[in-house]
């Protein structure tokens, strides 16, 4: 990702990861879609295509098994930091611990809330911050309860589909 480093930054564990082996297939001035690899083995979860959203502040996922079968759509909640210098572009997205998964048979769940609880009773986050996960939380499942996820899953969708097409080889 030439002239762009995206870090993945974790509230709980602690960590901040330099997200070097993604691979960027699409950018402009609202999103960023990825592709990548999990970058620690998991028993089920191998690779998948990720669609930032920096201003609307989550993260939209499509996770593939081992088998490359959709296993979920995996939205985080996060936060954007961005920096530019020297003709480098630099985004920490926080995760902000609330997610939402999405699977195939269009079943949701939100999950996390509690260590979202446990972060703001820890004072590992701000409260701006947990209001902050909430109203991007109350505006995602506003977005999936209306029927509209598909605005949010083309962007994925289309990067992938131009990818095993070989467009980007």
């Amino acid at each position: 990702m030439e002239g762009l480093k995206l870090y993945r930054k974790r509230i709980i564990p602690a960590e901040c990861v330099f997200l070097k082996d993604d691979i960027l297939l699409y950018r402009d001035s609202e999103v960023i879609v990825t592709k990548w690899s999990t970058l620690r083995p998991k028993k089920t979860l191998s690779h998948g295509y990720s669609c930032y959203f920096p201003e609307r502040g989550f993260k939209v996922s499509k996770f593939y098994d081992h088998e490359d079968q959709l296993i979920s759509w995996y939205c985080d909640i996060i936060q954007s930091a961005h920096t530019s210098e020297n003709g480098v572009e630099t985004y920490v997205f926080t995760d902000l611990l609330a997610d939402v998964i999405v699977y195939p048979d269009g079943q949701v769940r939100v999950v996390d809330l509690d260590e979202l609880a446990d972060a703001q009773r820890d004072h590992l986050i701000q409260p701006d911050e947990l209001q902050s996960a909430l109203r991007h939380l109350d505006r995602l499942l506003n977005i999936i309860y209306k029927g509209a996820f598909d605005t949010l899953q083309k962007y994925v969708n289309t990067a992938e589909e131009k990818d095993r097409a070989g467009f980007f080889s």
